[in-house]
């Protein structure tokens, strides 16, 4: 019986993703849907009653959004490192 041989590192089908990418993805869905909500409904005050009239779906989203960017553009730096290493 024959062994099956080993795969040389050219032919290896894995991928290198860096995880900020996916996370800033995430994250940036989310500040975006939460940013957008809050924006749509800040003028009706019987939403935001229990959080004493603060428009918590406005402030949650907006840092949300910014730390999905970060974890984008920080990803995107390290994934175009990854890939220039692997050439």
């Amino acid at each position: 019986m024959k062994k099956p041989a080993a795969e040389s590192p050219a032919t290896n089908a894995t991928v290198h993703v860096d995880a900020r990418i996916p996370m800033g993805m995430f994250f940036t869905l989310t500040g975006t849907i939460l940013t957008a909500f809050g924006l749509s409904t800040r003028d009706n005050a019987a939403v935001y009653q229990k959080s004493l009239g603060i428009d918590v779906n406005l402030w949650w989203g907006l840092p949300l959004l910014v730390f999905g960017i970060v974890l984008l553009t920080l990803g995107r730096r390290g994934q175009s490192r990854i890939e220039s290493g692997r050439k």
